[in-house]
């Protein structure tokens, strides 16, 4: 069995009062500029031997939550250490009224399903709300938005959708919005438009951190990275990318905003399409722990996490399969890119044979419990609280 299950099980049975006082709720607080209210501190392994502390905080900073996935599939998830994850609530295209609406019923609907599972999910609006799923041995869910357009021009919209539980918002998804410009925008003569955050995006980041909302980057040009880095009064992520300088793609970062996010106390999270990390297929392990290597160069080790952007089933490449990706994707879906997974990281315990191939590069164990989950968990607590 494995040992993180035994962990949970551990915790749930209310068995050591030393390991609940160990994951009691810490203090919140804000961040500005990198200093920060302290993550979980590591707890070490009384075994120098170990591989894999039984304890440790693992926090996925943007991946998939299907409301379709069945409890035994979300254990598998628990099993193999999720403490947390940050999930996209709906489909970011759509613009208009059409945006509002299916922003709002996408949460409802997720509002539904988590509290049809209390014994595996805490809906997550708070650090302390990880702390107490980890108590609990269930896993904390918070809610994401990857683009603004259901905002539309109204500040106080961002007001609304924090009371009904929004935490973290992209500004862009690939085109340009009223915020900024997206990575894949093009001017009307076919040229990458180079456009940067909008006066209107401005008011927008200052709104949501005055509420504590995440400003998120994923999905934004170059331009508009910088921009919002700069303007930002409280540390800024980018929940699921690349690095751009390493593997050129598109949707990755460049080492300047890595670096800048990193300098005002944000986090890059690195995520797990294969398109983004490498030509090869069907892709390695090896692969995505290049562009994990590469931003703890760039950004430092307290400053890069885990953005898996994945489904957590086991995916096997079929016509249905793909089929439905094109009915979520369009015209996005090109078949040159499949498949989008890593063969090492399809399905539900990616995060053990993360942390196991991180160990297997020579990282310390501080370091990657650093990578897995206390940047992100300490990124929370300074500016969701």
């Amino acid at each position: 069995m494995n040992r993180r299950f035994d962990r949970r099980s551990f915790v749930r049975n209310s068995v050591g009062s030393a390991l609940a006082l160990q994951l009691s709720p810490l203090g919140s607080g804000r961040l500005s500029g990198s200093a920060g209210a302290a993550a979980p501190a590591p707890r070490s392994s009384p075994h120098p031997t170990v591989v894999r502390n039984p304890h440790a905080l693992i926090m996925d900073a943007m991946g998939e939550l299907r409301t379709i996935y069945e409890p035994p599939l979300v254990r598998r998830m628990l099993a193999s250490g999720m403490d947390s994850i940050t999930i996209t609530l709906c489909d970011p295209k759509p613009v208009g009224a059409e945006a509002v609406e299916l922003a709002i019923d996408e949460m409802l609907a997720y509002d539904r399903y988590l509290a049809m599972h209390p014994d595996l999910f805490v809906r997550a609006t708070a650090v302390a709300d990880v702390d107490d799923a980890r108590r609990s041995g269930r896993m904390a869910v918070f809610y994401l938005y990857q683009n603004t357009i259901q905002f539309g021009e109204d500040l106080d919209r961002i007001d609304m959708f924090y009371r009904l539980g929004l935490r973290s918002c992209q500004l862009t998804y690939n085109e340009r919005n009223f915020v900024g410009v997206g990575c894949r925008a093009e001017t009307g003569s076919g040229e990458p438009d180079e456009g940067g955050l909008t006066e209107f995006g401005r008011e927008t980041i200052d709104r949501m951190n005055t509420l504590g909302m995440l400003v998120d980057l994923s999905h934004a040009n170059g331009p508009t990275m910088a921009d919002a880095i700069g303007h930002s009064r409280m540390p800024v992520h980018i929940s699921h990318t690349g690095c751009n300088d390493l593997y050129p793609h598109i949707r990755n970062t460049s080492d300047a905003n890595m670096r800048a996010v990193a300098e005002r106390g944000g986090v890059v999270g690195i995520c797990q399409l294969r398109p983004f990390l490498t030509h090869d297929k069907p892709g390695t392990l090896d692969d995505y722990l290049k562009h994990i290597d590469h931003a703890v160069q760039v950004a430092g080790v307290e400053q890069v996490c885990i953005g898996s952007d994945r489904d957590h089933r086991m995916i096997e490449m079929s016509e249905d399969y793909i089929a439905e990706l094109r009915r979520e994707e369009g015209s996005q879906v090109e078949n040159s890119e499949l498949p989008y997974f890593i063969p090492e990281l399809n399905g539900p315990s990616r995060m053990t044979a993360i942390w196991d191939g991180l160990v297997a590069r020579g990282y310390t164990e501080d370091a990657v419990e650093k990578i897995m989950g206390t940047n992100l968990y300490r990124l929370y607590a300074g500016v969701i609280g």
